[in-house]
């Protein structure tokens, strides 16, 4: 988060003092850039391949390689870790696409290319976990990819635009303390890894279904997913470890949220930077519902 908002700060600060400039670059192309196309399409695979090869080395060497095997984890972290997949795949899909409209591409070539181009990024990522001992080549997984790429694509051929947004939010839990090595040390690896902290939403936007209501265009209906009592992946192995709470359950959210690429400006910038927070869920009331029969209000939930 801090990373983020150094990010959003240093944006906000050439768009001060620089702003048509940066507006000029940021404008989308009314045909295609064929310049524009080709370094997209270079900085993306650039972008994706450094990151297959980091991961390589940092996550995968200190682990021992195996022959290719299949690895069923479909009951493991009660299928939070589908739900992140299924969100990266979505993400990695829409921004792939969004960037390629920008340079020129058409509609339908720029979602055909984004989600071929998620699901075969998140395909090598499952092949060196398929060659990894600890872990292996999940087809649970690949469903979960297949579904992020394949709901953004339905919605732009369907609909030609985005009316369910999904999203992320996370908190931090005591969970993580208790298990470090899994759930992260730093915050940065927690809100990777500690799936007892993270909600995913899918957020519907109430004008899109119903365009002749008042309702102003931004506003959002979301419905949250999470899970806690999580010190690792199966459930058996639970009371060799201390926890805060021992019973493993499911969290359903009911909240308000915005869709920030609903907001008319004139500004390139602030439409790009609209887009790229769009991914994270707005905290707001929020009613929670556990599969252990408890609910309760937050009056403001991340």
């Amino acid at each position: 988060m801090k990373v983020f908002l150094k990010i959003s700060f240093f944006l906000f600060s050439i768009s001060v003092f620089s702003q048509s400039g940066l507006n000029s670059f940021l404008k989308p192309s009314d045909s295609l850039n064929i310049s524009k196309r080709n370094g997209v399409i270079i900085a993306q695979s650039t972008l994706m391949g450094g990151t297959l090869l980091a991961l390589s080395e940092a996550w995968y060497k200190d682990h021992k390689k195996s022959d290719f095997h299949l690895y069923n984890d479909n009951i493991e972290w009660l299928q939070m870790d589908k739900a992140g997949h299924a969100f990266s795949a979505y993400q990695l899909s829409r921004a792939s696409s969004e960037l390629l409209q920008w340079s020129g591409v058409t509609k339908k070539q720029s979602v055909l290319y984004g989600s071929a181009s998620a699901i075969a990024f998140l395909s090598f990522v499952e092949v060196l976990d398929g060659f990894s001992s600890e872990w292996g080549f999940s087809y649970g997984d690949m469903i979960a990819n297949f579904s992020g790429s394949i709901f953004y694509a339905t919605q732009e051929f369907l609909w030609d635009e985005q009316r369910i947004f999904i999203k992320y939010s996370f908190r931090t839990t005591p969970y993580a303390s208790r298990r470090p090595n899994v759930l992260g040390n730093t915050l940065q690896e927690q809100i990777l890894k500690d799936y007892n902290g993270q909600t995913y939403w899918l957020s519907f936007n109430i004008h899109s279904f119903f365009k002749e209501s008042k309702i102003p265009k931004w506003v959002n209906i979301a419905l949250g997913y999470g899970a806690e009592g999580m010190i690792t992946g199966q459930e058996e192995l639970v009371n060799m470890i201390f926890l805060p709470e021992k019973e493993r359950y499911r969290q359903y959210y009911i909240s308000l949220d915005i869709d920030l690429t609903k907001i008319k400006t004139q500004s390139h910038f602030l439409s790009t930077l609209f887009s790229v927070i769009n991914t994270i869920k707005i905290p707001a009331p929020t009613f929670e519902f556990t599969s252990n029969g408890k609910s309760k209000f937050h009056l403001i939930y991340f």
